[in-house]
């Protein structure tokens, strides 16, 4: 069974979902996620064009060249920086990001344990978990009372 508490330990507490709660959140988390993954590609294909416009040593660079690559170098810092905003915002929300592609988890009890509850971008709403331990690749369908449980004004 999901359960949503905060431990007793330590000073910094953290946050457990349950499903319903982790699919309310859901719509803000998807925002977030999809910004998050537009900038993963945008600093790819900055990174792609640094390499490509860096072929040359830099002291060889004619001044146009050199104003280029200054201003791709730029842009690349300004997305890593909208990025890392992003990233932080969703672990103010006490959700983790997992991946480039858009995987997150949201930390849950099950049974006593901490387990994650596991949404990736595209899904339709939080449907798998998985434990601490066995990230992507141990990702379970949640139980079937737990999806027809997920919200209880419903």
């Amino acid at each position: 069974m999901f359960m949503a508490k905060r431990p007793e330990k330590g000073p910094k507490s953290r946050r457990y979902f349950t499903v319903a709660s982790a699919n309310k959140m859901l719509p803000l988390v998807r925002s977030i996620v999809t910004d998050i993954v537009e900038r993963f590609g945008e600093l790819s294909d900055l990174r792609n064009r640094l390499e490509i416009l860096q072929g040359s040593r830099r002291e060889a660079l004619s001044g146009l060249h050199r104003e280029e690559v200054e201003e791709v170098e730029h842009d690349f810092e300004r997305k890593k920086e909208e990025l890392q905003t992003l990233v932080e915002e969703l672990k103010g929300l006490g959700v983790e990001l997992k991946g480039p592609d858009g995987l997150v988890d949201f930390p849950a009890m099950m049974d006593d344990r901490e387990v994650c509850l596991c949404w990736k971008m595209g899904e339709p709403e939080v449907m798998f978990w998985h434990e601490v331990d066995a990230g992507f690749a141990g990702r379970q369908h949640l139980p079937a009372e737990m999806i027809v449980a997920r919200d209880p004004d419903h």
